[in-house]
């Protein structure tokens, strides 16, 4: 498997950096480590981004995540693995990953329970964390970028 061209990301100047920074600043939003994880792991496996599904699972194990959860992450709603919050948040990345599979793309239900176990800043993260793995997941699915190379 061959990827169609070097990573955009790495010939445009500037823009990992970009999505890179991104990316930290919502982590410093205080949403837990754990969730973000499962968060960017969902939205590459419904985007189908080998490249950030693969890197994203490792690193979730690395940070303590179980066999259990991170096999079953895919089928949240039917394990009883994950925490309320979690769910929120799971939901939410669904909704926000699949914007064009519904009239309503994100439902007041799916933000509102969201609303109920983030405050603003962890919410403010947790938005900005969907938006920066789709981002990536969109860049390495169109140039076809492959899982485990470059350390990925």
């Amino acid at each position: 498997m061959n990827a169609r061209m070097d990573n955009p990301v790495m010939i445009v100047p500037g823009a990992l950096d970009a999505l890179v920074a991104l990316g930290k600043a919502a982590a410093r939003g205080g949403l837990p480590q754990k969730t973000s994880l499962l968060v960017v792991l969902r939205a590459s496996q419904i985007n189908g981004c080998s490249v950030c599904a693969h890197m994203h699972a490792r690193d979730a194990k690395k940070a303590g995540e179980t066999d259990e959860r991170l096999a079953t992450v895919a089928a949240w709603r039917d394990t009883p693995f994950f925490s309320e919050a979690e769910r929120a948040a799971l939901a939410l990345t669904e909704a926000v990953t699949r914007l064009s599979d519904r009239a309503d793309p994100v439902p007041d239900a799916i933000f509102d329970e969201a609303v109920k176990h983030y405050d603003q800043q962890a919410l403010a993260a947790l938005i900005l964390s969907i938006a920066a793995i789709n981002a990536f997941n969109r860049i390495n699915v169109t140039t076809r970028q492959v899982a485990g190379a470059q350390g990925g």
